[in-house]
């Protein structure tokens, strides 16, 4: 996996790595996080992870609750 950026969006479900992102600005990067919890939030076992990789911690964080 090639990094591009500083702030890195995973989407996993049922423990397995669906999509990924990569951002240089934290804001943009909240933003498509917020963004992909609406778009894939419903998915089942949807987890979404927002991580500084510079710093490595975790900025934010959804888990789909049944």
């Amino acid at each position: 996996m090639i990094r591009s950026g500083r702030f890195h969006l995973l989407l996993e479900s049922g423990g397995r790595p669906v999509q990924h992102g990569w951002w240089h600005r934290e804001e943009v990067a909240r933003d498509e996080f917020r963004r992909w919890v609406g778009e894939y939030g419903s998915m089942p076992g949807a987890r979404l992870t927002l991580t500084d990789e510079e710093t490595a911690q975790l900025a934010a964080t959804w888990l789909d609750q049944p």
